[in-house]
């Protein structure tokens, strides 16, 4: 199914009031874009929600509640369900594997320099998919081909037709060996951070994906204690 952008242009000039030029294109096509039912379901999702947002358009900008989350982009997740969390509440920060990345601590400074949060969870999660593979497995795929690849009981395996690109080889994928030393090690480098103050407080969770609980990481609580 395609839609196609149209417009119809009129453009009328008065030269002293004497001379007339009307120019009408009756319709112009801008580009044809492929619609997917994905692209159409998310449309009519947002139809509905619109319908009832009521007065949410009246919520501050700062998080209600002061506090942010650092948890993995896994669809299995939902923040707002295993945290309870309702519009306005809190910052949730997502990215693969829930990392402290240069930008997730960039969000994170943000988010209580301007905005008022002063205590955070870095969640990771079980049955991770960055805990199956390394950088150097990503890297040789990518190298390969940029088309997705197949996880099989033995690892991952490209089947792209390529080319691929070696872009792959300068970037940290932050691949994750073990969750609890993962968690750690995430709320270690944002409490160490020269510009987060030692009034924020960090806690270390994982999630499991089985039962949807949050286990307590208590070497990253430890680490991520007010100083």
């Amino acid at each position: 199914m395609f839609g196609f952008v149209s417009s119809a242009l009129s453009l009328s000039l008065d030269f002293f009031g004497e001379t007339r030029l009307k120019l009408s294109i009756a319709r112009l096509i801008v580009e044809a874009i492929p619609m997917t039912k994905v692209h159409d379901d998310v449309l009519a999702a947002n139809k509905s929600y619109v319908e009832g947002f009521g007065d949410k358009g009246n919520l501050a900008m700062p998080p209600a509640r002061h506090f942010a989350i650092l948890t993995c982009m896994d669809a299995r997740l939902d923040p707002a369900k295993f945290a309870g969390l309702a519009e306005g509440d809190a910052h949730v920060i997502r990215n693969a594997g829930g990392r402290a990345s240069d930008d997730a601590i960039r969000s994170l400074i943000i988010s209580h320099k301007l905005l008022g949060t002063n205590e955070w969870f870095v969640i990771h999660h079980t049955d991770c998919g960055m805990e199956t593979f390394t950088d150097e497995v990503m890297r040789s795929l990518l190298g390969q081909s940029l088309d997705t690849a197949e996880l099989r009981s033995d690892g991952w395996h490209d089947v792209g037709r390529g080319p691929g690109s070696s872009e792959g080889d300068f970037i940290d994928w932050l691949t994750i060996a073990n969750q609890a030393k993962s968690v750690t090690s995430d709320v270690r480098r944002i409490r160490s951070h020269p510009l987060i103050p030692g009034s924020v407080t960090i806690h270390g969770y994982i999630y499991d994906v089985k039962n949807g609980q949050l286990v307590e990481v208590p070497e990253a609580t430890r680490a991520g204690q007010n100083r």
